[in-house]
């Protein structure tokens, strides 16, 4: 039996873009740490680095769907240019107005711009659709981008601290507007691959978010990340605590590597059930295996925990996109994974401010609970919306 991914890449064009997607979503996981790491160096305020970086990610999750959907009208290499041009110009200018010590509401103002930075793995995963649309590679290949996804999120933010560390602190942003230009325009100046603008009608369609099913998903996808959000401070914390803060790093690996691995293994493999089906299992074995978390004393058992809690966010993202790519219609695909990833995104903020005032309040053990609660809130929207996404999904094939 050949290797599913082997063959994935037969299709023409197909490792060019991928690669170029791989550099062009660095800067997305660089630029939040990165702002944060050189303000806290330059200003010498946590509270500014991080408000300043809190404008950054909100900024982009309001963009970021606008972007997309504007990708679809009139096509990802007429579109992509420009906000990548606005959006590294404005990080530019956030690090010579931190340079030069310019007013504080100069870096909210130009990270709000800086937002506009596109949904690169969104715009992947559109390409994949349009290649191997009702096949099975293309669970293989959403498989494929959702682990590229976690190394991204992996590799960004050392990258970006340790530049701003070792050379100045505005190396690590500066480095992320360079392979934001970069890894964008070797993305877009392949036009052979990319969707087609598919004609639309006149008649005024309603907002993609309108969609009950939609819903569902965003609202699984926030609390998917608002998991993510809270293992993050978490990690930091309890590592502090057992006074050994450089293992925080190696804790948050070993998650990140669980959720690669079993990305691996279900992209290789074809489940007969229906995706409504599998996205109910998948959200209930991720707050399964958030409970290990509780019975961490020490480093070492808390990685171990967190690589059991790390196995199924990447199977649940894989199947929520495509429960995405079946449900919205293909002239406005892009703009419906552009959502998912953009309610992961608030979902990552929301879990880390949550665990950050429940440790600060209670202690480490209220941040596990923060997680324990956002796993059993994606299996109540899951089982909530099962027979929504069945039956909309049965209407549409019929």
């Amino acid at each position: 039996m050949a290797n599913p991914y082997f063959t994935l890449f037969s299709a023409p064009g197909s490792k060019a873009f991928s690669s170029a997607g791989l550099i062009a979503r660095l800067p997305i996981s660089m630029t939040g740490i990165g702002i944060i790491t050189m303000l806290s160096q330059v200003r010498g305020s946590y509270w500014l680095a991080g408000a300043v970086a809190a404008t950054f990610a909100f900024s982009m999750a309001l963009l970021a769907p606008q972007i997309a959907r504007a990708a679809d009208r009139y096509g990802q290499n007429r579109v992509l240019p420009y906000a990548t041009g606005v959006s590294a110009l404005a990080l530019l200018l956030l690090l010579i107005c931190t340079h030069y010590r310019a007013p504080d509401w100069t870096l909210f103002v130009f990270a709000a711009l800086a937002g506009g930075m596109p949904s690169i793995s969104a715009m992947v995963r559109a390409r994949w659709s349009e290649i191997y649309r009702g096949t099975p590679q293309l669970h293989t290949a959403f498989s494929f981008e959702s682990v590229l996804d976690e190394v991204a999120f992996i590799v960004g933010p050392p990258i970006a601290v340790g530049l701003s560390v070792a050379l100045f602190p505005e190396a690590g942003p500066l480095a992320a507007a360079l392979l934001l230009v970069a890894g964008v325009s070797a993305f877009a100046w392949q036009k052979s691959t990319q969707p087609p603008v598919y004609p639309r009608n006149n008649q005024r369609q309603r907002a993609i978010l309108a969609m009950p099913s939609m819903q569902i998903l965003v609202l699984a996808l926030i609390a998917l990340g608002t998991i993510v959000g809270t293992v993050d401070v978490i990690s930091v914390a309890f590592a502090e605590q057992q006074g050994q803060p450089a293992a925080a790093s190696i804790v948050l690996s070993v998650y990140a590597g669980g959720s690669c691995l079993a990305g691996l293994i279900f992209g290789a493999i074809k489940l007969p059930s229906p995706l409504p089906r599998q996205f109910l299992y998948a959200a209930f074995a991720t707050a399964l295996t958030t409970l290990p978390l509780l019975w961490g004393h020490n480093v070492l058992t808390l990685a171990a925990a967190m690589f059991v809690a790390g196995l199924f966010f990447a199977p649940t993202m894989i199947v929520a996109m495509g429960l995405v790519e079946r449900l919205v219609p293909p002239s406005r695909l892009t703009e419906g994974l552009t959502w998912m990833v953009t309610g992961l995104g608030v979902g990552v903020a929301l879990g880390a401010a949550l665990a950050g005032l429940a440790i600060d309040a209670v202690g480490i053990k209220a941040g596990f609970g923060v997680t324990l609660t956002a796993g059993l809130v994606v299996l109540l929207v899951a089982a909530g919306g099962y027979r929504l996404m069945r039956r909309t999904l049965a209407v549409q094939a019929a």
